[in-house]
């Protein structure tokens, strides 16, 4: 147990790394003098490493044995962690960072493949919560920690913090972990083929869908370029999955309609957590004008009711139908984001109190009963594999989710200005009477004041612009939360849920 909950803590700061550096982006922009263009990098770059590094992980932890492969991941995070932190240019912080999501990308898979080989099934209502916490907890919080850090300090503190933690569970992992052995045959029959292939196919996906909404999707170069690659690469992997020997990532586990089904499920999790710990930043800085330590400060009320649900979730977890208590909590996230539906401009931490909490306590509803579908019922030797997919569905589903958010932002937004532009013309008198209001207000700027009332109404009706394409958005989500709410019926119920055995 403590040799895990180390594994647990190692998984925390990787996921926690995402989330705390992109409150912080400004900071590090000025600090390292690159350009609106640029700055984007140093999360992609992460993200792009991490993505293609999590399902290479069942392969490498059957190679070099769990013990290995932790205790390299966790160093090798730490160490990256540190050269981001010295890092004196945009390019230097690029490199260190792609490092960092690569090498530290094998720890989260590693962990759910563990929780569920070396403890026995009634074991799970404890370690199913603990690393369902952890994984919904990091993102949530990591806007906060990312405020106080950069607000207290400096951004370098961002990766300083990850040193100790770092080296604590790199040692602590090698002295204490010994759950199987390595075998080094299976180098020889390494797949590097389906290896570039896979790289090609997630990479160029997750920066397609990370800057398509940015650059109007296929009009950009780039974007069309790696479309394209990321297509052709995709036909390659899946021809080279389904013939290859011992192929990099065995998607056979998708036979399995527990674990499809379960898949499914983390990567509309993967949307509601990950999407709304993006979303509602977004509204607090962009309409409230909030700093990231005051945005922080608001989004910690999710935070709080996960801790206070997981010990619930987990205690249900064994005595409820896994499958009500994720209806449960899709129907909840569904309500969350029904009453943001009603966003007006003034919205504060107050009215966002009830959204937030219904979001913390339905994360943890979803995420414990989704890993005992998805993993719960898989033999010890599918575990790794299929560990690395899950998670990887997860992922995927935050970088759709990222993108269909965006563009639905953008566009929604270009629609209401156009609608409102129409309405707001010279015949309107309410129009004219506000801008006269507003006229009078600026009389002591002489000659300056008709067109500073002017630019002061086409402020105002871009911010109400905005705030309908942000209720536009959480409509799309509610529609979306409630789909997979109705098609959990459809679901079988795993035959070993807390006390069954661990076969199919």
């Amino acid at each position: 147990m403590v040799a895990f909950l180390c594994m647990v803590f190692g998984m925390f700061m990787a996921i926690l790394d995402i989330q705390i550096v992109s409150a912080s982006l400004n900071e590090i922009q000025a600090g390292l003098s690159a350009s609106g263009d640029e700055i984007p990098w140093v999360q992609t770059s992460y993200l792009v490493a991490e993505v293609i590094s999590i399902p290479l992980s069942g392969t490498l932890s059957r190679v070099l044995s769990t013990r290995w492969m932790f205790a390299i991941s966790a160093g090798g995070f730490t160490a990256m962690s540190l050269m981001c932190a010295t890092s004196s240019s945009i390019g230097e912080m690029i490199v260190w960072r792609a490092a960092q999501g690569f090498i530290g990308g094998g720890m989260i898979p590693t962990v759910f493949a563990a929780a569920f080989t070396i403890f026995p099934p009634s074991k799970r209502t404890i370690v199913s919560p603990m690393i369902g916490l952890v994984a919904t907890l990091a993102p949530t919080i990591g806007p906060t920690v990312g405020g106080y850090l950069t607000d207290l300090m400096s951004w370098h503190w961002l990766f300083l913090i990850n040193v100790v933690p770092g080296i604590f569970v790199t040692v602590s992992t090698w002295i204490l972990v010994d759950f199987d052995e390595p075998n080094y045959g299976l180098i020889k029959s390494f797949d590097w083929a389906g290896l570039a292939f896979m790289a090609g196919f997630l990479g160029c996906l997750e920066y397609v869908l990370e800057e398509g909404p940015n650059h109007d999707w296929l009009q950009d170069e780039a974007v069309f370029t790696c479309a394209v690659i990321c297509g052709t690469s995709a036909l390659l992997f899946f021809w080279r999955v389904f013939t290859a020997k011992q192929p990099i990532v065995d998607l056979r586990a998708f036979s399995d309609r527990n674990f499809a089904s379960g898949c499914v499920a983390s990567f509309v999790l993967g949307i509601g957590l990950y999407g709304l710990t993006y979303i509602y930043p977004v509204y607090l800085a962009r309409v409230r004008g909030y700093s990231a330590l005051m945005i922080g400060e608001t989004m910690f009320v999710s935070g709080l009711c996960m801790f206070a649900t997981a010990p619930i979730a987990g205690r249900l977890s064994g005595k409820v139908d896994p499958r009500l208590m994720m209806g449960l909590g899709f129907v909840g996230f569904a309500c969350g984001t029904w009453i943001v539906t009603g966003l007006t401009k003034d919205w504060d931490f107050y009215e966002l109190l009830l959204p937030q909490i219904l979001r913390g306590c339905s994360l943890m509803l979803c995420m414990i009963p989704i890993n005992n579908i998805a993993l719960g019922t898989l033999p010890p030797a599918r575990m790794k594999n299929a560990s690395g997919l899950f998670n990887l569905t997860r992922n995927l589903g935050g970088a759709v989710g990222l993108a269909l958010i965006n563009t639905i932002l953008n566009d929604r937004w270009d629609l209401h200005l156009t609608r409102l532009h129409e309405r707001f013309t010279w015949a309107n008198t309410a129009a004219l009477e506000r801008l006269d209001t507003l006229q009078r207000g600026f009389d002591s700027y002489g000659s300056a004041a008709p067109g500073m009332a002017l630019q002061a109404m086409t402020n105002t009706v871009r911010i109400q612009g905005l705030v309908m394409a942000f209720e536009d958005v959480f409509l799309a989500l509610t529609a979306l939360f409630l789909a997979i709410a109705c098609a959990v019926p459809l679901i079988r119920r795993p035959n070993a849920v807390a006390g069954g055995g661990g076969g199919h």
